[in-house]
């Protein structure tokens, strides 16, 4: 487990776009934390990253957000809004061993349907060190997301 701070949007960002590049088809990334804790712009990093042009807006209301046209497509889920919590509808394991990236807001309703390896991403904000601090922790889960977390934080950086 990794935690870093950062003090902007563009550096929270950043750290999308360096994960990105180490991203293969079936990857899941789940992206969980407080309402305009960075989620969504940690996703606009990771497509930029993936070479995704498309402007990335939260998929609140739409569930479910498809991008095409980079190195590889981005699923962009928000579980939020499901009415009983369950992804059963939405064909997530279709997702999972689809030929893109899912990222998955607010995981934590669909923890029984997530396969077993994935990176959990968590954002806090912390408005007293400022608008936009916020501490990121990297928890990742299996090898080959461990790998991914050691090669964008490299020990002692």
């Amino acid at each position: 487990m990794i935690t870093i701070n950062v003090e902007s949007p563009e550096e929270t960002q950043s750290y999308g776009e360096k994960i990105a590049e180490f991203l293969e088809p079936k990857d899941v990334i789940l992206l969980d934390g407080d309402l305009g804790a960075g989620k969504t712009t940690f996703t606009k990093g990771l497509a930029k990253g993936l070479g995704i042009k498309r402007n990335i807006k939260s998929p609140t209301f739409t569930i479910i957000r498809e991008y095409q046209g980079g190195r590889l497509p981005l699923y962009h889920m928000d579980i939020y809004r499901l009415d009983d919590g369950s992804g059963d509808e939405l064909g997530l394991e279709e997702y999972f061993n689809g030929d893109g990236v899912n990222v998955i807001e607010w995981s934590e309703f669909i923890s029984d349907q997530l396969p077993s390896d994935y990176l959990k991403i968590i954002f806090r904000r912390d408005d007293e060190k400022g608008t936009d601090f916020r501490t990121i922790q990297f928890e990742p889960k299996g090898t080959r997301f461990e790998n991914i977390v050691d090669k964008v934080f490299p020990q002692g950086d």
